[in-house]
C-alpha cells in the first residue's frame, strides 16, 4: 500500500503523507494542504478531522474497544482504584508501591482549601449552578496558588499541580454541593481514601460523620475510572484548544469544565434521569414510550441509549451495568424512578427495533441511575463527570505541550457580504 495520498485540484496533483497510528488507524496529513494548494476542507463538528498525535487513550468505536495507555478499561475497571488510573493517564505507566504512596500523599495534601477561598462560596447565590461554581472557583484557586501559573508539562512542578488540581476539584464540588443546599461544609478527613473522602465532605453533618459504605465507595470509583479520559471529545479538544494558547492548566481545564456544562456532553446523564421522572409523572408505561420512541415523527427521544462514537456497544456501559445492579441488590433502595430505568432497560434490550440498530443502554444510563442511588443530586451529576474526567484533561494538557503543538486556528469559508462602500448615517 502507498505511503501517500494523491489529490487532484486544478489540473494538478498533491501527495501528502498518510500516517498510520499504533492501533492501525489510518490518516492522511493534510497540514500543508492549504499552502499547497489554497485549498482547505470543510468538516463541521470535526468527526472526520485528527487535531493531534495522543498515545493516552484508544477508542475504537465499531468494535467497542476502550484503552487507557494500552490498558483495555475491562482490566482496569475489575482491578484499579480511580487514584491508580489517575497516576497512569497522567504519566503512562502504572505507579509502583512507591509512586502510589507519594501520589496518594499529595491528594491528601492538597484537599483542603485556603480559608479565604472558602470564604467565596458564600457570595454565589443559592441558585447558582454547580458547574459555574466549579469553573469559576478553579480559577480562582490559582489566585492562591501563584505559582501555577507558570508549570511547564514536566518535573516536580507538574507533579505537585496534578494532584493540587485533582484533589482540590473534589473538595470544590462537595464545598459547592453543600453550600446550595444550606449545609455547613464538611472539611476533608486525612484518613479517608479519594472516594471515600468526597463521600465524607458531600453527605457528613455535624452531628453525625457519614459511614462510608464500601458497596457505594466502589461503585463511585468505578464512575471515576470510566470517566477518566475519552479521547478527543467536545470538552477535550476545548481544554487542548485553550491550552494551545500557553494558557495556565488551571484556565485550561475550567474551560473544559464550562464545555462539558452542555446537555449534549455531560449533561446526557442528568437527561436521563430528566426523562424517567418525565415518564413516571406521565403514568405510561415503559412499552408506550418505546414506540413513541421508534416514531420519527414523534419529537420524544430515549435518552441514554445508543453512542456517537460506539456503533456496536459501550464497553463502560455493560461494565457500569453490572455495578448498578449490584448497588441496587445491596443497598436495597425502594426508588420507583429507579425501578422504572430497570423496566425500560429490560424492554429495550428485548425489543428488535433496538438491538438491529444496536441502541443499547449507554454509560449515561447506568451512570444517571447509579449516581442517584448513591445520593447524588441531579444539578451534580456532570460534576461528578468533571471530577472523573480530570485526569484526563491534565493528560492531554500535557501532552500538547511537550509536543509543542502550535496554537489552534481553525480555518472557514466565508459567506457573507462581499466588499461594499460604507454608508454614512445621514445618507443611509
Amino acid at each position: 500500500m502507498s505511503n501517500k495520498a494523491t489529490l487532484n485540484l486544478d489540473g494538478k496533483s498533491f501527495e501528502f503523507d498518510i500516517v498510520t497510528g499504533s492501533e492501525d488507524e489510518k490518516c492522511v496529513d493534510i497540514s500543508s494542504l492549504r499552502s499547497e494548494t489554497g485549498y482547505i476542507t470543510m468538516d463541521p463538528g470535526f468527526g472526520n478531522t485528527g487535531s493531534c498525535f495522543s498515545s493516552i487513550t484508544y477508542v475504537d468505536g465499531t468494535n467497542g474497544i476502550l484503552q487507557y495507555r494500552g490498558y483495555p478499561i475491562e482490566e482496569v475497571a475489575e482491578k484499579a482504584s480511580f487514584v491508580e488510573i489517575a497516576y497512569l493517564v497522567l504519566y503512562g505507566e502504572l505507579p509502583n508501591e512507591e509512586q502510589l504512596r507519594e501520589f496518594s500523599a499529595g491528594l491528601k495534601e492538597h484537599a483542603p482549601l485556603h480559608t479565604n477561598l472558602e470564604h467565596h462560596f458564600s457570595g454565589f447565590p443559592k441558585s447558582a449552578p454547580p458547574m459555574a461554581i466549579l469553573s469559576a472557583m478553579l480559577n480562582l484557586v490559582s489566585c492562591f496558588h501563584p505559582e501555577v501559573l507558570e508549570v511547564t508539562s514536566a518535573g516536580a512542578e507538574f507533579e505537585r499541580t496534578a494532584t493540587l488540581l485533582m484533589s482540590k476539584v473534589r473538595t470544590i464540588a462537595a464545598f459547592a454541593y453543600r453550600m446550595a443546599a444550606g449545609k455547613p461544609i464538611n472539611h476533608p478527613n486525612p484518613h479517608l481514601g479519594y472516594c471515600g473522602n468526597f463521600l465524607h465532605m458531600m453527605f457528613s453533618d455535624p452531628y453525625q460523620e457519614y459511614q462510608v459504605s464500601p458497596v457505594v465507595e466502589k461503585a463511585l470509583n468505578l464512575f471515576l475510572i470510566l470517566h477518566a479520559d475519552h479521547e478527543q471529545n467536545c470538552s477535550t479538544s476545548t481544554v487542548r484548544v485553550v491550552g494551545s494558547s500557553r494558557a495556565n492548566l488551571f484556565s485550561s481545564v475550567a474551560a473544559g469544565v464550562c464545555a462539558l456544562w452542555g446537555p449534549l456532553h455531560g449533561g446526557a446523564n442528568a437527561a436521563v434521569i430528566a426523562m424517567l421522572e418525565d415518564i413516571r409523572v406521565s403514568g405510561k408505561k415503559p412499552e408506550h414510550c418505546i414506540e413513541r420512541a421508534k416514531d420519527k415523527n414523534d419529537p420524544f427521544r430515549l435518552m441514554g441509549f445508543g453512542h456517537r462514537v460506539y456503533k456496536n456497544f459501550d464497553p463502560r456501559s455493560i461494565i457500569l451495568k453490572k455495578q448498578v445492579h449490584k448497588l441496587l441488590a445491596e443497598l436495597n433502595i425502594e426508588d420507583n424512578l429507579l425501578d422504572l430505568a430497570l423496566e425500560l432497560e429490560e424492554a429495550t434490550l428485548k425489543d428488535d427495533y433496538f438491538i438491529s440498530r444496536n441502541l443499547y443502554p449507554n454509560v449515561d444510563f447506568y451512570s444517571g441511575i447509579l449516581l442517584r442511588a448513591i445520593g447524588i443530586p441531579l444539578n451534580m451529576y456532570s460534576v461528578m463527570f468533571a471530577i472523573g474526567r480530570m485526569p484526563g484533561w491534565i493528560a492531554n494538557w500535557k501532552e500538547l505541550l511537550d509536543h509543542k503543538q502550535r496554537i489552534s486556528r481553525p480555518r472557514q469559508i466565508y459567506t457573507g457580504k462581499t466588499k461594499r462602500p460604507y454608508v454614512t448615517l445621514m445618507e443611509r
